[in-house]
């Protein structure tokens, strides 16, 4: 067996004296270590004989790490909290099990972070890196925290137009618990990036034996590790004895508006667009400080039900509105896990002679959409200058 690097990455598990495997570091960034992982057609992998692999016509996947829990150590076997980053790509790449059957590995560490870090600037970052290899992979897998995913997956959803599969994997336990479910789930979000049937499906999240779509699903448990869900819309798929089961032909989400960003992008190009959470009670006051000090050119609203407001807070948002120069969209989205605001819970709001109710025009309805995937939407519908008629047109797909 040879090894012709610094590094000791050893994949499979099942070998014999004949094998040997070749890892050629592809570093041309000081800051991100890229490795590219080939086996040689003479090894012996998985109890499956050499003259049924074709080693020149397999995908060739990158896996992009970024952090999480999925990359996280804590201090004994039994801590699900309070755990640290701690691992790298590479340490993740080594947990999984051989997969020199379904596809040619590659991976780099772009972040090792906590997805509570995550922001526009590491949005653009990750955005950027995929953009910039699309062409050279048959799919990317990407490592990520659970807390945030859904975010960047919607993000990446509505940015990268492809028919190429990305799959977003992370973990509920740290590395170092009893019944760690990372390696699983990254093992699994390689095959399915692999597999020739998901390509045309967008961007999906793999956790738990279930494929989930990127643009509906949703953190929806804060430590079960069947967290991820979209109960309106379902899964995709699931996974099953290394088997991927799709229930549908490949399709993406109706009424999605794909935005072509302009690389380089700066964080600041993204406007800001804070999100407000309604409840009894609510001070107005918050409304003037949150718009005034963040100069936040849009809002987003978690409303109670579906869409509702106090009367008392729709009219004071309709009088900012009326005092502003320039268009300001406001997202009625909900607090609820599921179900969506319609039209119709639209509110009337006085005139500005106070003699009689009509539409509040700079209010949109936010559909399915939970109030953190309004915000991304509305903040690329402000990056493109959309008025607010197309901004309109954009939600009502949603």
């Amino acid at each position: 067996m040879s090894i012709s690097s610094s590094s000791s990455f050893f994949p499979l598990h099942t070998l014999n004296e004949d094998f040997s495997v070749e890892i050629q570091d592809e570093s041309r960034d000081l800051e991100h270590s890229q490795f590219k992982i080939r086996y040689r057609s003479n090894s012996v992998v998985s109890g499956t004989s050499e003259s049924s692999l074709n080693f020149d016509t397999l995908p060739t996947i990158k896996v992009i790490g970024t952090g999480g829990t999925i990359a996280s150590k804590g201090s004994s076997a039994h801590q699900t909290a309070g755990y640290e980053v701690d691992l790298t790509i590479e340490d993740l790449i080594k947990s999984i099990p051989d997969i020199s059957t379904t596809c040619l590995l590659e991976y780099e560490q772009l972040l090792n972070i906590d997805s509570k870090e995550f922001g526009t600037k590491e949005l653009i970052q990750l955005y950027s890196k995929i953009m910039s290899e699309l062409p050279k992979y048959d799919g990317f897998v990407i490592t990520h925290g659970t807390d945030t995913m859904e975010e960047t997956a919607f993000f990446l959803q509505l940015t990268i137009n492809t028919y190429k599969p990305i799959v977003m994997c992370g973990s509920m336990r740290p590395s170092t618990a009893i019944s760690s479910d990372g390696p699983m789930n990254l093992y699994q979000a390689c095959v399915i990036a692999a597999s020739r049937e998901s390509r045309g499906r967008g961007v999906m999240v793999a956790l738990n034996d279930r494929i989930g779509s990127g643009y509906y699903i949703t953190k929806s448990n804060a430590n079960s590790l069947d967290t991820f869900k979209s109960i309106g819309q379902g899964y995709v798929g699931n996974f099953v004895d290394n088997e991927i089961h799709y229930y549908f032909p490949p399709a993406k989400p109706l009424g999605m508006t794909y935005f072509n960003l302009r690389l380089p992008l700066a964080d600041n190009d993204l406007p800001s667009v804070p999100i407000l959470y309604a409840h009894q009670g609510f001070n107005n006051k918050i409304i003037d400080v949150t718009v005034k000090e963040l100069e936040a050119k849009g809002l987003v609203i978690a409303t109670m039900g579906a869409g509702s407001l106090a009367d008392e807070t729709n009219q004071y948002l309709s009088d900012l509105v009326e005092s502003m120069e320039i268009p300001f969209p406001i997202i009625y989205t909900k607090r609820s896990m599921d179900g969506r605001v319609p039209l119709g819970s639209i509110p009337k709001v006085r005139t500005e002679d106070h003699t009689s109710l009509s539409t509040f025009e700079s209010a949109i309805p936010g559909g399915y959409l939970n109030p953190q995937k309004a915000r991304i939407l509305l903040q690329l519908c402000l990056y493109e200058d959309y008025n607010m008629q197309e901004i309109k047109k954009v939600f009502k797909g949603v």
